[in-house]
């Protein structure tokens, strides 16, 4: 029997749910509380060869001093001879971005539900010294109470004793100010005010409001904060964004200016959270010292063939009892963790990505039943990439995991979809009427 996880400390470590340039992210479970928990894994090597010590440090630290009802919290941090293990709280609920691809728009009040939780995380990261410099749809998070949660702090950045502005152009451009994408300093608390603005039209609008397949075009639009809002907004809800996405930093509506402001204002509670204590950052400085005498003990799991996934992460995978997003991919499609099930041999499953995706121009990397395919984006803005990997679920039942890993989100939907209709000859359908709560017995 191979071992479902490799154990890192009291966590035992299983699939991969996340991955980027310098991290992966994986599902992980404290085996002393039961709580299931997200372990950012990061080699040190790849941190010190890319002089990234300061960063992560500073992603760490901030994410210990944020701690609020609607930021993604921070339990420990670990370190082997050759990893740093971030473990975070685990939010089971998908992306904001998931809704907007599903519902294309959502409803106002809705929209300014998520809205009020997004403002209250900021205006507290921002009465900390923090300011966030990446935040998007994708960055927001939902849990299994549909509670909105901010993540993703590696762009972030902690006011300096005696430093007012910031100097260093980052984020995604379609969410970014007018002052970011010039080359002069910009306060860090204004900008983040800007993207909360473009979070808030999208979500009402479904669509962005500057979104040019050409950078100088979008720049230019940005610059001059040349957009409309869409018939449906209300007075209230324009005369807000208008006054969030001023193209001028120096008049721009501040955080107390949006609270303030009578359509924030409609139904708003504000959030509760305890007394905070001290932050003591000591176990983030010996992270990152000589840590020969304090790290976990780290098991590798067993690769000579694909890991097996038990019942417990089945569950929290789907969840819930409801496994449908596993075998309708109709339901599925619009996730960013897209998956789906194929009764066909790992290796035949495997050979028949590579063929797929090769007879689409993309790069093939194959190691131990995980792929990841690598190509350009279409509007040519940068890289796109997707990891799939195959779980054995049961005795010749196989679910194969896919992920983006770069590019844009809904980019990567349609590569999904159009990938699948490449591969209906390895998926497998359930007859019409099967349950698939029966598919566990």
């Amino acid at each position: 029997m191979k071992m479902v996880a490799k154990k890192v400390g009291k966590y035992e470590v299983g699939r991969t749910i996340g991955e980027g340039t310098f991290a992966k992210v994986k599902f992980a479970r404290n085996s002393e509380t039961g709580e299931s928990v997200a372990v950012k894994v990061m080699a040190k090597s790849s941190i010190l060869k890319h002089r990234m010590v300061d960063q992560i440090k500073r992603e760490i630290s901030i994410m210990k001093i944020v701690r609020h009802p609607n930021i993604v919290r921070l339990h420990e941090v670990l370190a082997s001879r050759t990893k740093i293990f971030i473990v975070l709280e685990f939010v089971t609920g998908g992306e904001l971005f998931d809704k907007i691809v599903h519902q294309g728009k959502l409803s106002e009040n809705e929209s300014r539900h998520y809205f009020q939780q997004l403002i209250d995380a900021v205006a507290h990261c921002h009465s900390k010294g923090v300011y966030h410099r990446d935040l998007k749809p994708e960055n927001l998070l939902l849990n299994f109470h549909g509670n909105l949660k901010v993540s993703d702090f590696g762009l972030s950045a902690l006011q300096q004793q005696g430093v007012e502005l910031l100097h260093t152009t980052c984020g995604t451009p379609n969410y970014l100010a007018p002052e970011v994408l010039g080359c002069r300093g910009y306060d860090g608390a204004t900008a983040d005010i800007w993207s909360c603005g473009v979070i808030i039209y999208v979500l009402m609008a479904g669509y962005l409001p500057f979104n040019e397949t050409d950078l100088p075009t979008l720049y230019k639009k940005i610059n001059a904060a040349e957009f409309t809002c869409p018939f449906w907004f209300s007075p209230g809800a324009k005369s807000l964004i208008e006054k969030i996405l001023d193209p001028n930093p120096e008049t721009r509506i501040t955080i107390q200016g949006i609270k303030n402001h009578p359509w924030f204002q409609r139904n708003y509670v504000a959030v509760k959270h305890g007394e905070e204590n001290e932050v003591n950052l000591d176990d983030v400085q010996a992270v990152f010292e000589d840590i020969e005498d304090r790290y976990v003990t780290e098991q590798a799991s067993n690769d000579s063939g694909p890991l097996m996934m038990n019942a417990f992460e089945m569950i929290t995978l789907s969840q819930g009892l409801n496994l449908s997003a596993l075998f309708d991919r109709r339901q599925d499609c619009v996730k960013r963790q897209t998956r789906f099930v194929s009764c066909q041999p790992a290796k035949v499953i495997i050979s028949t990505i590579e063929a797929v995706a090769e007879s689409m121009g993309l790069k093939v990397h194959t190691r131990n039943y995980k792929t990841r395919l690598e190509g350009t984006s279409t509007n040519k803005a940068g890289p796109f990439a997707a990891v799939l990997e195959v779980y054995e679920v049961a005795p010749s039942l196989f679910m194969v995991d896919v992920r983006k890993a770069a590019g844009d989100t809904l980019e990567y939907h349609k590569f999904y979809k159009n990938f699948c209709c490449k591969l209906e000859n390895i998926i497998w359908k359930p007859k019409e009427g099967v349950q698939s709560s029966a598919l566990l017995k």
